[in-house]
């Protein structure tokens, strides 16, 4: 049982750490729970930073996990603006920016991910963005609506899932875009070159310019602003502003100071979790873009950084630091809007794993389920442009049945007669 007295300490205020709360309270914990956020607004969904939010259709409001009330309603305490900068595992203790020292029974690590730097010289112009957090996604949408206005020139340095959103809500607002991707196709080692080229095509259609074998080495500028960037092609590009959208590293300086585990860089890194997302310290867990979790079903470690992880990941860990049996076992998710285009995707068929992809239904039209197989076992589906059929999808990687691939390609095939 659960002391009323105890004390749980969530450090990162995300939607890991905002839902693990929210568990706490509906699961009937009644002890006292702290969550503890480097950013001074109240937790907020990232996904709509490059999509809705970045684009104009959703307002600002509609980011955040819960109205600010709420918290105070359910006798959460807030820690805004704050970083945790020392954890002590012996004495139980976590140690804020301000000096204040807050005691722990359960502590549940959420501290997310951050933007990966660009190494090349010319970073420190006005003009170079990331995009990670709500003040990133304000200061773009701003820099969009005046290049838009102004026919201005967004240089994009990595074509995966941030870059290529990005690139779709500044042509939305008329910029001019290139994007400068190492990889021959756009998402590359997530898709494959196959399904990697329908993204390709997309964008080419909608006016945005593709350099792919090419890395920046320097960004230009004049008077601290941003004038060009620099290819390792030896050519130079006109730009306004730079996005660097070259993927994110899992924020682990806290964890590997107090001397948790560390997963490996070859498994994805990030702080290793046993399948009940229990670290290396039975009083701590972690969740969301940090944790890299043994996965019961698919029988490797996985650190996902999608939003339904941390939407599904920070309840499991909340149940765990109960006491409660918890093997989080949840198929890896995300989704995607890019002008007309729609997918979802689920599994994990990560390059070297898979020995196949099928395709059901018209590439060409970009309405159709891609399906990545090894011997003949689902891996991975992704649905473009057709809708509900995620659970089958999902039920298809469950059972690790056998298929036959004509037939999974076959549209006149119901899914669900795999599963019978």
């Amino acid at each position: 049982m659960v002391d009323a007295h105890q004390t749980f300490v969530i450090i990162g205020a995300g939607l890991a750490g905002a839902k693990a709360a929210e568990t706490l309270r509906s699961e009937g914990f009644t002890g006292r729970v702290i969550l503890i956020g480097d950013e001074r607004d109240h937790p907020y969904e990232r996904p709509p930073l490059s999509k809705g939010f970045l684009t104009g259709g959703a307002e600002r409001d509609s980011v955040f996990v819960q109205q600010t009330a709420w918290y105070a309603e359910h006798d959460i305490e807030l820690h805004l603006g704050q970083p945790v900068v020392h954890l002590d595992r012996v004495a139980r203790t976590v140690r804020l920016g301000d000096g204040t020292t807050l005691q722990y029974d359960k502590l549940l690590l959420a501290t997310g991910s951050e933007p990966r730097r660009l190494d090349i010289p010319g970073t420190d112009l006005v003009g170079v963005h990331h995009l990670r957090r709500l003040a990133h996604a304000e200061r773009l949408k701003n820099v969009l609506t005046s290049l838009g206005r102004e026919n201005g020139h967004l240089v994009i340095a990595g074509a995966g899932w941030i870059g290529l959103e990005v690139a779709a809500a500044a042509r939305g607002y008329g910029a001019e875009v290139t994007v400068v991707e190492p990889e021959p196709t756009p998402l590359h080692g997530v898709l494959g070159p196959e399904l990697g080229e329908v993204f390709a095509d997309l964008h080419a259609e909608h006016g945005v310019r593709f350099r792919f074998g090419s890395r920046l080495t320097g960004i230009t500028g004049q008077d601290g602003v941003v004038l060009s960037v620099l290819t390792d092609d030896g050519e130079e590009h006109p730009a306004h502003d730079v996005l660097a959208a070259i993927g994110a590293a899992p924020r682990t300086a806290l964890a590997e100071t107090a001397g948790l585990t560390m997963a490996g860089r070859e498994q994805g890194g990030g702080i290793a979790v046993d399948a009940s997302l229990r670290t290396s310290d039975p009083d701590i867990f972690a969740a969301g873009d940090v944790a890299n979790a043994e996965h019961p079903l698919l029988g490797t470690r996985l650190r996902v950084e999608h939003w339904a992880n941390a939407l599904n990941g920070g309840p499991a860990a909340a149940r765990a630091m109960l006491g409660r049996p918890v093997s989080y076992d949840r198929i890896p998710y995300f989704f995607s809007d890019q002008y007309d285009l729609g997918m979802e995707y689920s599994g994990h068929a990560a390059p070297g794993t898979y020995d196949q992809v099928v395709a059901r239904g018209d590439v060409g039209k970009r309405q159709f389920i891609a399906f990545w197989l090894r011997e003949g076992r689902v891996l991975a589906g992704m649905n473009v442009n057709v809708w509900d059929v995620t659970d089958p999808i999902q039920q298809l990687i469950r059972s690790g049945r056998q298929v036959d691939p004509d037939a999974l390609s076959d549209p006149s095939v119901p899914l669900t007669s795999f599963l019978d």
